[in-house]
């Protein structure tokens, strides 16, 4: 019974609120410490950040609105035009170059997801528009991160913790104003220690996630961060179609569903050979 409580919780954007306090905390105190550095602030860093809070305000607001519009193992698909737009985005922005079998990989991916979504018997224009939009934003947060975590600009640290910084604000006025705030507040179970344990664990976990993602992003890209979350989140596709209760069920849905994960599975092996490490124009190395 405890371990159901965090999942009623009704309040998705005060749990982020949560999330971005931790990350503020647990970094403002390394950085007293000296365990991890990052810039002092001063009038450039809103400069350097941007535009990265205002997408990530874009990505919050799209991916609650599409998650309740759209059956689990179809807003998993619809995810999956996440990894194509990301790969456009470091072509454009970051100058990257990338293999023709890399590029086929996930063009494998984008034609399983256009075959699953072309046979969904519960199409929902606005969540499709909802989810699509959460794609962008996604796509454009990940190769922003990647830009602005370089040591000659704010650092994986610096991003993480200016990002929250400057969110935090205006991410409580949002819930306030659809009544999120007020939801979270009332929540019957805040005299429950467990409930308050399991919540306090949660925005630590959110911590890590972030910190994991911006890591992940640092050593390798932007692309490959995104195509791993795309094969762990297609299992939960499977999963639904036993357990969800809302997926219909159609041929060229499954297919597609299973091209999506054939493609990521040749990314994978692909970028694990090697060969799918990017050139930049003038790398020496």
């Amino acid at each position: 019974k405890c371990l159901f409580m965090l999942f009623s919780f009704p309040s998705p954007m005060f749990l982020g609120i949560g999330q971005m306090a931790a990350t503020i905390l647990i970094l403002y105190v390394s950085k007293l410490n000296k365990i991890v550095h990052f810039p002092d602030f001063d009038k450039s860093i809103p400069v350097k950040l941007f535009p990265l809070p205002l997408i990530y305000v874009g990505n919050h607001i799209s991916g609650l609105s599409s998650t309740s519009k759209l059956s689990l193992p179809m807003f998993t698909v619809l995810r999956k035009f996440t990894i194509p737009l990301t790969l456009l985005l470091e072509i454009i922005i970051l100058g990257k170059r990338y293999p023709l079998s890399i590029i086929v990989s996930v063009f494998a991916i984008i034609l399983g997801a256009f075959i699953a979504a072309g046979s969904d018997l519960s199409f929902n224009l606005e969540g499709y528009t909802f989810v699509l939009l959460n794609d962008i934003f996604t796509a454009a947060n990940g190769v922003y991160t990647k830009q602005k975590i370089d040591p000659k600009e704010l650092g994986k640290y610096g991003v993480l913790f200016y990002n929250a910084c400057f969110m935090v604000v205006p991410t409580v006025i949002i819930s306030f104003s659809t009544g999120d705030f007020q939801q979270a507040t009332h929540f019957q179970h805040w005299t429950n220690f467990l409930f308050v344990f399991q919540f306090i664990l949660s925005c630590l976990l959110g911590f890590l996630l972030m910190y994991s993602t911006v890591l992940c992003s640092h050593y390798n890209s932007a692309l490959t961060t995104t195509v791993v979350g795309a094969i762990k989140n297609i299992s939960i596709a499977y999963i639904g179609m036993l357990i969800g209760g809302d997926y219909i069920f159609s041929m060229l849905n499954f297919i597609g569903l299973n091209i999506c994960m054939a493609g990521g599975l040749r990314y994978s092996f692909l970028t694990l050979r090697g060969n799918s490490k990017p050139t930049q124009p003038g790398d020496e190395e």
